[in-house]
């Protein structure tokens, strides 16, 4: 088998291979002529593959019909050149290249392709400027870009790195069909019809979470997945309708075994990103903690601003607002904005509208000025001991900015924790390089739709906690979950949970969901059947590979570290897709649409 360096081809090098020790040696290159300069009568040509740029150089006392081939080259231009690499001189080195202390002296040059004038530059400081819609047209040049190149090798790399980390542990890797059955599982399915089965739909995959318990029952006891999903739901920057997760289970495991296996797995892809790993082991928190400290069960670490609970101190307090809520049942919670004193007064306004339309009736704030007194129309009705009390909870020191909600426990954390990420970025504490970990464990196993009925947190595969397992009849909302997240930046790159393996135990689940039992048999027959088959007990995750290459990469959307995203009203501007069927195509599938052309 060749080495890479050995496929010779059309070309002995790469663009970005050759060095100084290479001066003398003949070399034939292939690329695409990034920038053209004619200097005095020589040609300077830039040339460029994913591997690099190499100047090439074109004199016409080498050679008068390349040197007149050379000056009809445009950017973009396919070439291939061949020459001897010289040393530039001293004053001529480019440290910004690799290859910048050689060039090559061509006098042959050959044009492989011409290139009409691309839609927008092809360097990464000019197409930031272009919309995102006409890079998404002509995906295939904005991939040309070295920054959208660095993010697709960067993802290969981390696909190799966790490809041969589960390898070394013994796992092994199966696929899972594309073409399934439709069952509940939190999002809508893409639905394809079946022309040999009149009437009947096969659903893409969302996950392969029934597949994957399946082949934890049929031994396999450690499966590994780089797995295409597919789910039909609103989009935003970090979520397509395709998209590719790290898919994991494992049999006879606890969630010790899960945590450790993904913070090994972790330190592995930032290694292979070149990001410093983190310290083992990830730290971790309750969802409980995470929403009443950080109002998100997907806390942004990389800063403080911790959410502060201020009940107790105002129980009696002479602020009527804040004691008339604990009398309530309600929480009275803060936080310390430090350094945000000077934040214009037209922000505090625009955070007491998002107030009023979470349902407060305002804004209650404290600016704590540089001599160290509070200016605010609250604290006179503080007494000494709350004010000594709120100094010593929020830490609070001259040029902070302290603010208050006050209401139902829920509303209080997620008005709160949006008004940290947003005070965060208002005092410019969030570092953008920063990798802050975290592990999220005991969700709740169950929660209301928004019309009332009881739901999974998760899916109805995840096992009930078993210290809670006696409040399952009684209070269902207070049990928690065998399930964990794994979390970076404020972004949750994964979820997991023990699952249930009793079939009784599973049946049960279902009917508590309020599935009635034709339906359970119809649904998930095939599971309850296999868990009867002496199933073993058994836990995985998923992590979503595409939220951890945009966070390896710095990208600001998944889209920039997928090769041929959607937009995000799901649409392939390259390609044209969706597109309308031909009507024989539909007649083959026994399909009448209700949409007319």
């Amino acid at each position: 088998m060749r080495r890479m360096d050995e496929w010779i081809m059309m070309r002995s090098h790469t663009c970005g291979q050759l060095r100084s020790a290479d001066a003398g040696r003949e070399v034939t290159l292939c690329g695409w002529a990034d920038t053209i300069r004619d200097h005095g009568g020589l040609v300077f040509i830039d040339l460029r593959d994913r591997y690099g740029v190499t100047q090439v150089v074109f004199d016409p006392r080498d050679s008068s019909e390349a040197w007149t081939l050379a000056q009809q080259v445009r950017p973009e231009y396919v070439i291939r050149v061949r020459g001897v690499v010289e040393l530039r001189p001293a004053d001529m080195v480019n440290p910004k290249l690799a290859t910048g202390e050689i060039e090559v002296r061509c006098a042959f040059i050959e044009m492989l392709n011409r290139s009409a004038t691309p839609p927008f530059p092809l360097d990464d400081a000019g197409s930031e400027r272009v919309g995102e819609d006409l890079r998404l047209t002509y995906r295939y040049l904005d991939l040309r870009r070295p920054s959208m190149q660095r993010n697709l090798l960067l993802r290969h790399a981390a696909v190799m790195a966790a490809r041969r980390y589960f390898d070394r542990l013994g796992f092994v890797e199966i696929e899972t069909p594309i073409l399934t059955k439709s069952t509940p599982e939190g999002a809508r399915d893409y639905l394809v019809p079946s022309r040999v089965n009149p009437g009947l739909f096969y659903a893409l995959p969302q996950a392969p979470q029934q597949y994957k318990q399946l082949l934890m029952m049929a031994g396999f006891d450690r499966y590994v997945q780089i797995a295409r999903c597919f789910r039909d739901e609103d989009l935003r920057a970090d979520r397509q309708p395709e998209f590719t997760q790290i898919d994991v289970e494992m049999s006879f495991v606890e969630p010790e075994d899960i945590y450790d296996l993904v913070d090994g797995l972790l330190v592995e892809l930032c290694n292979a990103a070149g990001r410093p790993a983190p310290s083992l082991p990830l730290p971790r928190m309750t969802y409980a903690e995470a929403m009443s400290r950080y109002g998100s069960d997907k806390p942004d670490l990389r800063f403080g601003m911790p959410i502060t609970d201020l009940t107790d101190v105002f129980r009696d307090s002479g602020f009527k607002v804040f004691a008339q809520a604990v009398r309530q049942g309600h929480v009275v919670k803060a936080i310390n904005a430090s350094g945000l004193e000077t934040v214009p007064l037209r922000v505090t306004d625009e955070w007491t509208e998002a107030a009023k339309s979470a349902g407060f009736a305002g804004l209650a704030h404290i600016r704590v000025q540089p001599d160290g007194s509070w200016k605010s129309p609250i604290t006179k009705f503080f007494s000494e001991g709350e004010k000594t009390a709120l100094r010593e909870r929020l830490g609070i020191q001259p040029g902070d900015l302290v603010l208050f909600a006050a209401h139902e426990a829920d509303r209080v954390h997620s008005f709160l924790g949006r008004l940290r990420l947003e005070a965060a970025a208002h005092a410019g504490v969030i570092r953008p390089e920063a990798m802050a970990f975290t592990w999220v464990t005991e969700f709740p196993l169950f929660e209301r739709d928004p019309d009332g009925r009881l739901t999974s947190m998760h899916h109805p595969f995840t096992a009930p906690h078993p210290d809670d397992l006696d409040r399952l009849d009684r209070d269902p909302l207070s049990v928690r979950a065998r399930a964990y997240d794994i979390v970076l930046n404020g972004v949750e790159l994964g979820g997991g949970s023990i699952r249930i393996h009793q079939p009784d135990v599973q049946r049960e689940m279902f009917r508590r969901l309020g599935l009635p039992d034709t339906e359970i048999e119809e649904r998930f027959g095939h599971l309850l059947r296999a868990l009867s088959y002496g199933a073993p007990p058994h836990g995985g995750i998923a992590l979503g590979l595409d939220r951890l290459v945009m966070l390896l990469t710095g990208a600001a959307s998944i889209r920039d570290v997928i090769a041929f995203p959607k937009t995000q009203k799901a649409v392939d501007l390259m390609m044209g897709a969706p597109s309308r069927p031909d009507p024989k195509q539909l007649r083959e599938v026994h399909i009448r649409t209700l949409v007319e052309p």
